[in-house]
């Protein structure tokens, strides 16, 4: 304990260092003087001026006092719509104010703006001149000739100078214009023109020398010059706070070495300005809130930098607590998990710094709210797949699992078992295989109930019937009519014809085969009083019949040889039915077989060990079934697996609860990330899928681009982390060759959608029939793509990606690149179920397509041309590592 306290301290030592080597601090000119002149718009909160956002007298008076300390004057935009309180409170606190006059194509509004500012400019002795429209020409709003009159109208009826705002180069294409006013009012925004913070007051200087250049003799003001705090990038244009203090004071600085006349874009970040992008809220020196957002004097720093370490600090220590608890840890096993913890708590550091230093309207507030929702779920998944990783990779070997036969009774005394096999609709020679097995085994004491239910056609049931007879009296047949409650019902009936004296219940499938070893390496095992159930893994026989086939018993192995051996360290196994033996009392305790769910092996194995009773599991193989036999069949399968898991999640739920149950600490957890790790990655992963593809519009022609460090980021991390888990597990943990490693990972992908439409009818209703999947090469392929979907959702997410990227093409915004990649890793599970249902239907699914065409792309994924076994034959399977394997599931 003292060696994984130690490396706690340490990492979280390293954390606190990175905090503070990576602290940005730069330097800027100081500057200790007054501004000559900010723009002040008198609004707060995210209401439009036109709509519903009208200063009070109190607010602007509040405002004013506080700037009158920082700025000798004041530029305003309007004249109307409260704007017209701010001049007469501004001479409290002996501010000079520029009016402006708000010009646009509404004729009506201009003459009232016009009206109002000669107001103004004549009841205000601290007016000092009027700006008849801002931009307006750049807008398109009005004509040159058109403004000019509109200026020389006012210049009539005031005595202060009269000017228009306008970017720089309207200036110097329109000598008319410059001829009209009194003094050239310049907006010079380098942000806008693709410089960067470094390049911005070296452009600002050359404008200004420019203009004076132009226009000898005339009074040449930069009318407004800033840099924006927060937001987008714009080509080479990145906003930032630090880039915005150094800027400012560079230029300030600069201007006053000079004498140049200027004013400072903006007293006040406006969060209403959101229509400007993802930079007009930003641009104040004073945040919203009124506080100045950076020091004019000293190092630039953040001034909230070690409360945002602090929080991340907290949260990696608070996340880390759990490793205390586990049994006998590694260095590097902690060491990983710490940094993953303290990763995390990063995360959350930075998105607290996020939301306190960006402002919200409902419809971005409420996407941020949901994007983080979502994101938790997924980064719990991501971090107990890093646990996973490093317990396999760094941790100890399992201590739990059974690796080899357990030794027969020292007393000689054999528990009787009773094997169970239901069947419905079941090929009779595959069944036969299946009994012919069970005769084999070399076991002293047990007996086999087979129960054929639902299945009228004498076809399927007189051959079993005979075949039973021919096996001998341990050997019971059961054909039964109108069975309710799907498979579990068929099991009710085969318990009540149960030998009395049998203690263990042993179930497998009507496919599966089993080695002659099971029940004596396994029921030795029910020795000890406390065991209630023992899971042996699948397998499967048939993996060669097809690369499709190939490639599915690939991606079941993971779940046998990984996930599985991980929970039983728990004692948190999933029951999985086929090659279970479970001792009698434990299963009557726990109610019998449940027919309420479809998956009644896991809803049965979950109600034992919440009684209390101990769980085994070995990843040794003791026996061998078919594969569904077509790509519909094995979504179906799946589909099945997944509406059940969220039938036994609605039924258990209430049983995890403290005190409710038997089980421990660690099995909840087990059960509950397991559930979320499965059910919920792939339903969070088709949500937020589609989520993202409603949001491209938005993000594409509203210019709002999703945050990446706090949403889309994590997303990518997310993928990856997922990725290496998998291909990290199974290079560690399951024996099957690259290739079909890697056809695993895109079999496992392709269910996505399948298992979150499982969790979606789940939702919405309480029972669906059981499916049988079709097995032994009854069942047809489909005429339907058994991809339709997917393959539409897929193509979209491409789509959506190939729009953003287009028409962020002129703007080359980077979140947004991000975006675009994050739908393109978003269209991977889809197009993974598009590339098997295409594969089935090829030519290349047949292996012997690699024999006829030479070999060498089947070398690639681990495959020769040998003889390949007959599906459904007694054959043994060929050992791990042979040319053709027959890996688990």
């Amino acid at each position: 304990m003292r060696a994984v306290v130690a490396v706690l301290l340490c990492v979280t030592a390293i954390h606190a260092a990175l905090w503070g080597i990576l602290r940005d601090k730069k330097d800027a000119p100081d500057f200790k003087g007054i501004l000559p002149s900010v723009s002040y718009a008198p609004f707060e909160g995210a209401g439009h001026p036109d709509v519903d956002n009208v200063p009070t007298a109190e607010k602007i008076r509040a405002d004013l006092k506080t700037l009158s300390t920082m700025t000798k004057a004041i530029r305003l935009y309007s004249s109307t719509g409260g704007v017209e309180l701010v001049p007469p409170i501004a001479n409290e606190f002996g501010l000079k104010v520029t009016v402006g006059a708000w010009i646009d194509k509404n004729a009506d509004r201009n003459e009232r703006e016009i009206r109002a500012a000669v107001d103004l400019a004549k009841h205000n002795s601290n007016v000092n001149g009027i700006v008849v429209g801002n931009e307006t020409i750049y807008r398109g709003e009005q004509k040159v000739e058109d403004l000019i009159e509109l200026i020389q109208r006012v210049k009539k009826q005031v005595t202060v100078p009269v000017t228009t705002g306008e970017i720089w180069n309207i200036w110097r294409d329109n000598p008319s214009l410059a001829s009209s006013v009194d003094f050239i009012a310049a907006h010079v925004l380098p942000y806008w023109e693709n410089f960067t913070d470094k390049q911005a007051v070296d452009q600002a200087m050359y404008i200004y020398g420019l203009l004076r250049e132009n226009f000898p003799g005339k009074r040449v003001v930069i009318a407004e010059f800033g840099w924006p705090s927060a937001g987008y990038n714009l080509r080479n244009s990145v906003p930032g706070p630090f880039e915005q203090a150094v800027t400012l004071r560079n230029f300030v600085t600069r201007a006053e070495a000079i004498g140049m006349d200027y004013n400072i874009v903006e007293a006040i970040d406006q969060p209403w300005k959101f229509f400007e992008g993802g930079v007009g809220p930003y641009w104040g020196i004073l945040n919203a809130s009124r506080e100045p957002k950076f020091a004019w004097t000293g190092p630039v720093v953040d001034p909230d930098y070690w409360k945002l370490a602090t929080i991340a600090l907290l949260v990696g220590i608070l996340l880390s607590l759990p490793i205390l608890r586990l049994f006998r840890p590694t260095a590097m096993q902690t060491a990983v998990l710490a940094a993953t913890a303290n990763g995390v708590g990063a995360w959350v550091a930075t998105v607290f710094a996020y939301w306190n230093g960006h402002y919200f309207v409902f419809g971005s507030a409420f996407a941020l709210t949901l994007g983080l929702i979502l994101l938790v779920p997924l980064i719990i998944i991501a971090m107990a797949r890093i646990e996973e990783i490093a317990t396999i990779a760094f941790g100890r070997a399992p201590r739990r699992l059974i690796t080899n036969g357990l030794p027969a009774p020292a007393d000689g005394v054999f528990p009787k078992v009773s094997i169970h096999i239901p069947a419905y609709f079941e090929p009779p020679e595959m069944l036969k295989q299946t009994l012919d097995a069970v005769a084999r085994l070399d076991y002293p004491n047990f007996e086999c109930v087979v129960i054929i239910n639902n299945t009228p056609d004498t076809a399927f049931t007189q051959p079993i019937q005979d075949h039973c007879r021919m096996l001998g009296e341990r050997f019971v047949f059961i054909n039964a009519e109108k069975v309710q409650g799907f498979k579990a019902g068929a099991l009710k009936i085969a318990m009540a014809r149960t030998a009395p004296d049998a203690e263990i219940i042993g179930v497998i499938d009507a496919d599966y085969v089993v080695t002659p070893d099971w029940l004596k390496d396994l029921v030795p095992a029910f020795a000890d009083p406390r065991v209630g159930l023992v899971q042996a893994p699948q397998d499967h026989r048939d993996g060669g019949q097809s690369l499709m086939h190939y490639i599915m018993n690939g991606e079941y192995a993971g779940f046998f040889d990984i996930g599985m051996v991980q929970r039983n360290e728990h004692d948190a196994i999933i029951v999985h039915g086929t090659m279970c033996l479970i001792r009698r009392a434990a299963m009557d305790m726990a109610g019998g077989w449940a027919g309420d769910t479809i998956c009644e092996d896991t809803d049965l194995g979950l109600a034992i060990v919440e009684n209390g009773w101990i769980t085994h599991y070995t990843n040794k193989r003791y026996g061998f079934g078919l594969l569904p036999d077509t790509y519909e069949a094995f979504r179906k399968q799946r589909h099945r697996w997944a509406y059940g898991g969220f039938q036994i999640v609605k039924k258990h739920w209430r049983r995890f609860l403290p005190g409710a149950s038997r089980l421990t600490r660690d099995q909840r957890r087990e059960f509950s990330l397991g559930w979320l790790n499965w059910l919920g990655a792939e339903s969070l992963g088709v949500v937020v899928a589609i989520l993202n593809l409603i949001w491209v519009p938005i993000v594409a022609f509203a210019a709002i681009a999703i945050p990446d460090k706090i949403l889309t980021l994590p997303i990518i991390v997310s993928f990856v982390v997922s990725a290496l888990h998998f291909l990290t597990l199974y290079r560690l943990r399951v024996k099957v060759r690259i290739g079909q490693m890697l056809g695993a990972m895109i079999a496992a992908m392709s269910v996505q959608w399948t298992v979150s439409r499982a969790v979606a009818n789940g939702l919405i209703t309480e029972h669906l029939p059981f499916a049988r999947t079709s097995k032994g090469g009854l069942s047809r392929m489909s005429v339907e793509f058994q991809a339709f979907w997917e393959a539409v959702i897929g193509v979209l997410l491409w789509v959506g990606a190939a729009v953003l990227i287009i028409t962020n093409a002129s703007k080359q915004i980077t979140e947004i690149y991000i975006f675009a990649g994050v739908l393109l890793l978003q269209s991977l599970p889809f197009l993974a179920a598009v590339a098997i249902a295409t594969l089935e239907n090829s030519r290349i699914n047949n292996f012997t397509f690699w024999r006829e065409t030479g070999i060498r792309t089947a070398e690639l994924i681990g495959l020769r041309p040998v003889s390949l076994p007959i599906p459904g034959s007694l054959n043994p399977p060929p050992a791990m590592g042979s040319e053709i394997q027959s890996e688990v599931p």
